[in-house]
């Protein structure tokens, strides 16, 4: 495990949904009713945060068309906002970062943009999401690109998630790694996180010309 407080990072890549933003509830609400609609089990669900909806779909679900049932449960989620709102620290630490920050989120770039104005965030210049990538979380791919938007290498990133399957894809980029215990326990992040908090309000970001620091308050 990484002391993250004696490190430089050139750029800070955050998650979204969980990390960034509380929006649990429009999620629980379109997949139950995805599942239900479709015959599939919603306890089937558990354990898929953080992966892309397509992937979700081809688990749970292998026996339907994967492009219809994957628009279905987009449709589902685009049109609940309710209760979506920022996570403590969260609006302040995408802040704080500045041109050193991006998103990588597994849901489309449509869907990122009404949540982060939901919550009423100001979205970072790069934000990767499900429409850019060819392979989602826990791959590295959508890490290394956000890395290669932004002209840095990822191995001197820090990444920040909520999910495992989130941090298992930071590792594989070779990024060091935050966890928020959002939406997993402590002890399912910790063996995967150098640095587990309960959420950003626990640590601050020191922006610099040479790059960012983590200050834990």
């Amino acid at each position: 495990m990484r002391d993250l407080t004696t490190e430089l990072f050139d750029a800070v890549l955050f998650d979204n949904d969980g990390t960034l933003i509380d929006s649990r509830g429009p999620v629980v609400r379109s997949w139950v009713a995805w599942a239900v609609d479709h015959g599939v089990p919603p306890e089937s669900l558990v354990g898929f945060h953080g992966v892309p909806s397509s992937g979700i779909v081809a688990a749970v679900a292998p026996h339907l068309d994967p492009v219809a049932a994957t628009a279905d449960i987009d449709r589902r989620e685009l049109a609940d906002l309710e209760g979506v709102v920022a996570l403590p620290g969260a609006a302040e630490a995408v802040a704080a970062v500045g041109w050193r920050g991006a998103i990588v989120t597994s849901a489309s770039r449509e869907l990122l943009q009404l949540r982060l104005a939901a919550a009423g965030f100001t979205a970072p210049e790069v934000m990767i999401t499900a429409d850019d990538i060819t392979r989602g979380k826990p791959d590295p791919q959508p890490y290394h690109l956000a890395a290669q938007q932004l002209g840095v290498d990822p191995t001197r990133c820090l990444v920040v998630e909520d999910a495992p399957a989130g941090l298992r894809s930071g590792r594989a980029a070779g990024a060091a790694t935050i966890a928020v215990v959002t939406t997993s326990t402590a002890e399912e992040l910790e063996p995967l996180a150098d640095l587990v908090v309960e959420d950003l309000s626990a640590v601050s970001f020191a922006l610099s010309e040479d790059g960012v620091r983590v200050v834990l308050r």
